[in-house]
């Protein structure tokens, strides 16, 4: 089966090829492609799996928060942070400047 593209996006499915202008192309593709799927990076994508940029973002602050949860306790006022736990904690709270999803993000080591 082939998928007709134009601008990125599923507009035809065909087991027969034909002239389409010179802005559209034909792909190779299997029975799950559907009308609407986007076509990026070489590959099908179906849009309704796609997580809007925000919520990706709210994600990574999420995880992040809780990771700096985790290590709250190192800043007790009966306790000195060392150089290296305060270094971590300041990398996570950076980690949003750097990164925009959880797809992609390298988390800091946390010190032992």
């Amino acid at each position: 089966m082939k998928a007709l593209v134009f601008n990125g996006k599923v507009v035809d499915l065909s087991d027969t090829v034909f002239e389409v202008h010179e802005s559209m192309t034909w792909h190779d593709c299997d029975e799950t492609v559907q009308h609407g799927f986007l076509y990026q990076d070489g590959a099908f994508v179906d849009p309704s799996t796609l997580v809007p940029a925000e919520e990706k973002m709210a994600l990574l602050r999420h995880a992040r928060n809780i990771l700096l949860s985790d290590t709250d306790w190192w800043a007790s006022s009966d306790l000195t942070m060392t150089a290296a736990q305060t270094a971590y904690r300041q990398a996570l709270r950076d980690i949003t400047e750097t990164y925009t999803s959880l797809d992609d993000v390298v988390w800091p080591e946390e010190p032992v």
